[in-house]
């Protein structure tokens, strides 16, 4: 073959070695660009034996202990404990609650540890294994089967 240029099989080899730069590159990207919304998740014991940064967003999960919630004189701002059966932590939340965030009730609560309180963002009510949906509430066990068995 004559000529200066690559022949056909290294400028493929060029071509997929550049190719793999490029998706190494933007793998690295995508790795960066979502290493700050990973959200870490912990239980009271886990947050209160090893707390995470304060700039950090994490989840804090458990049950809310009966007896514990707060409302603040602003009206928005609810202060509750938090616990896992071992630990307890304070828990601050300002905004609309969700219908099913109620005392023992399961929450996951996404937001800040700082100097011991927890100031959350947002929350997310966990409804218990008891659930019925509002349709099939007073239905017996037999009309609920057959319910379920008509909207398969």
């Amino acid at each position: 073959m004559t000529g200066t240029g690559l022949r056909a099989k290294h400028q493929r080899l060029v071509l997929l070695g550049v190719a793999l730069v490029v998706l190494l590159v933007a793998g690295l990207l995508a790795a960066w660009a979502l290493r700050n919304q990973a959200s870490y998740f912990y239980v009271p014991s886990e947050i209160l034996a090893k707390p995470p940064e304060a700039d950090r967003s994490v989840r804090l999960g458990g049950m809310v202990v009966r007896g514990s919630m707060k409302d603040a004189p602003d009206g928005v701002t609810v202060n509750f404990l938090v616990t896992d059966g071992k630990q307890q932590v304070p828990v601050r939340f300002a905004g609309i609650r969700p219908a099913l965030f109620v005392e023992g009730s399961g929450v996951v609560a996404e937001g800040h540890w700082t100097n011991g309180l927890f100031t959350a963002d947002n929350l997310l009510a966990k409804h218990d294994e008891k659930y019925t949906p509002r349709e099939m509430q007073g239905m017996t066990t037999d009309q609920a089967h057959k319910t379920i068995a008509e909207t398969k």
